[in-house]
């Protein structure tokens, strides 16, 4: 699936709480998970923020990318490690799987896309259980906190399905 021009500005409004940057803290992230949430991170640098608060993702898409320049893959302890590809501004078929079979994987898995993850954010919050929280990063605003509901599982479908074809 491909992301047409007049979908750009709809993705930029955060799918969830948007903490800014200047209030992002260990205590203010932590006050939105609960102690046995599912947590999905969406972006290097968010799963490295995560982890340097003492929260070990239960699923991270990383793709060695912040702000398209490499980086190295963040740190934390992963059970498992799959690759897919993802081209940028698309969400494909390939990538869609990868993350239902992390989804069915003891925790903690990391999925390392090969690409770029951004537009992954919209299939994990759709194939991730009810009550799992998803954060990514809004870039140069903060970051994003979903709670996973019902009703933000069919707004992230009705985006998905506004997409193009592969």
């Amino acid at each position: 699936m491909h992301l047409p021009e007049n979908l750009r500005s709809e993705l930029k409004k955060p799918l969830g709480v948007l903490i800014p940057d200047f209030q992002v803290t260990k205590a203010a992230v932590k006050s939105y998970i609960s102690k046995d949430a599912f947590v999905i991170t969406v972006g290097d640098a968010t799963t490295d923020k995560l982890v340097s608060y003492g929260i070990n993702p239960s699923l991270q898409i990383v793709d060695s990318l912040e702000k398209r320049n490499k980086r190295d893959l963040p740190f934390g302890y992963v059970k498992t490690i799959l690759h897919c590809k993802n081209p940028a501004a698309q969400i494909t078929s390939e990538s869609i799987d990868g993350i239902k079979k992390a989804l069915g994987m003891a925790p903690p898995v990391r999925l390392v896309i090969d690409g770029e993850e951004d537009l992954l954010v919209l299939p994990a919050v759709i194939y991730s259980p009810e009550g799992s929280v998803v954060l990514y990063g809004q870039p140069n605003e903060g970051l994003v906190i979903v709670q996973v509901t019902e009703e933000i599982k069919n707004k992230a479908r009705k985006i998905m399905d506004m997409m193009s074809g592969e």
